[in-house]
């Protein structure tokens, strides 16, 4: 049987010139998010499968890459369903294994703890533009802090690395799980639908007022109630007036606190911002993870047609392990699209020194060798990337190549 040379399906090879963006993408994370105070740490990338069936990933639990037992603790023969067969699986996201982390580790760590965590995560998913089977994700998570410090702060910071990385005008929506539920109570809808309600609302953006009204007829929820739902969303601005107004439509439904730490989180970060974007109040945005308590948020960069990054409040999931609720917040940045977008803008890395090619004639006496290696470490010292490398027959089109990895100089070494 033949070798197959292209890799499995929704994964993929990396070429030189996305690993070097990638790498700096990786750089600038590092160093922003350690600014803020973030503590990098990692997790294996196989969890226990019944933290990752915890019903707290959504529809990522639907994709997950099961691991089949091994050895004794395989038994075929007796195996009456497919759980039989499994113990562990590749990890869909990076969140659950944090909080077992946390929940593992918490006596030993500051409080609050602030966590940067980057690696692979798999999910069975259909592949397309810029969502593939296996991706890196890049989350950073603040644990034991109740308080809108950790959204302001994780907001802040996010927002602060998209700026380095020469980003512009993107937005930042935001919304409270809480806000949903209201609105949702305050329309009559039966708390037991809530989630099948925003899973409708999240295709707002698709469908339309008219196409998410026509779904919930179709589910069989009341007229006057999917009325007065869709006709709260037209009495809304997104900005600090549309949360005011929501407040005096939603009156005793909607806490005045939610509603204050919504218009503080805003004018916090208007009031400090360093990158150029804007913070926009969205009611309709939903966030499909199950495990969220709180204010949610997603980053939307133009020219992308999804997000690029969301998050949000998760103060429940800790306690799944532990038993105590323990207040946590987090933001994942969409690693793979960013770096996705910088290739398709034909991104340029900052270089703090210059690319120099050493290009050695065949023929040249190895004598040489040793004063032409040592001419290049100092090179490097002073800053400078430089790679030594046989000449080829066709020097221009060879230097052509070399030009388009950002190599500036050329020194030549002839055998004469």
């Amino acid at each position: 049987m033949a070798l197959k040379k292209k890799p499995v399906t929704g994964m993929k090879d990396i070429t030189p010139r996305e690993m070097e963006i990638r790498d700096y993408v990786i750089r600038m994370i590092k160093d922003t998010y350690g600014s803020f105070g973030f503590s990098s740490i990692e997790t294996p990338c196989v969890e226990h499968i019944e933290n990752l069936f915890s019903k707290q990933g959504g529809e990522n639990e639907k994709l997950i890459f099961k691991i089949l037992k091994r050895g004794e603790k395989l038994k075929l023969e007796s195996a009456k369903e497919e759980m039989d067969l499994v113990d562990g699986g590749l990890r869909y996201d990076l969140t659950v294994p944090l909080t077992r982390y946390y929940s593992n580790n918490a006596n030993n760590l500051p409080q609050p703890f602030k966590a940067l965590q980057m690696g692979n995560v798999w999910r069975a998913d259909r592949p397309q533009r810029g969502r593939y089977r296996q991706f890196m994700q890049c989350d950073i998570d603040i644990l034991g802090e109740p308080s809108i410090l950790a959204e302001i702060e994780l907001i802040l910071a996010t927002s602060t690395l998209v700026g380095k990385l020469d980003f512009e005008d993107f937005t930042i929506r935001i919304n409270d799980r809480k806000i949903l539920k209201a609105m949702a109570a305050y329309s009559g809808f039966p708390e037991e639908s809530y989630d099948l309600v925003f899973i409708i609302l999240d295709k707002m953006d698709k469908i339309g007022a008219e196409g998410v009204a026509a779904e919930l007829e179709k589910e069989g929820f009341a007229k006057e109630s999917v009325e007065k739902y869709l006709h709260l969303f037209e009495e809304l601005t997104n900005d600090l007036a549309g949360v005011i107004r929501l407040k005096e439509l939603l009156g005793d439904y909607l806490d005045d606190k939610v509603a204050k730490d919504m218009q503080t989180i805003i004018e916090s970060v208007n009031a400090v911002k360093t990158a150029n974007f804007k913070i926009e109040f969205d009611p309709t945005l939903v966030r499909g993870m199950s495990y969220y308590t709180g204010p949610i948020f997603e980053i939307a960069i133009d020219g992308f047609g999804g997000s690029v990054g969301g998050g949000g409040r998760y103060d429940e999931m800790v306690g799944k392990f532990t038993g105590q609720q323990t207040p946590a917040c987090g933001f994942s940045i969409g690693f793979e699209r960013i770096v996705l977008l910088l290739l398709e803008r034909d991104y340029q890395v900052p270089q703090t020194g210059g690319k120099i090619a050493y290009l050695i004639e065949k023929g040249v006496s190895q004598d040489r060798l040793p004063a032409i290696f040592k001419e290049a470490a100092e090179a490097r010292k002073d800053g400078s990337t430089v790679c030594v490398t046989m000449m080829k027959k066709n020097k221009k089109f060879q230097k052509d190549q070399m030009m388009a990895e950002g190599y500036t100089e050329f020194k030549e070494f002839f055998k004469n």
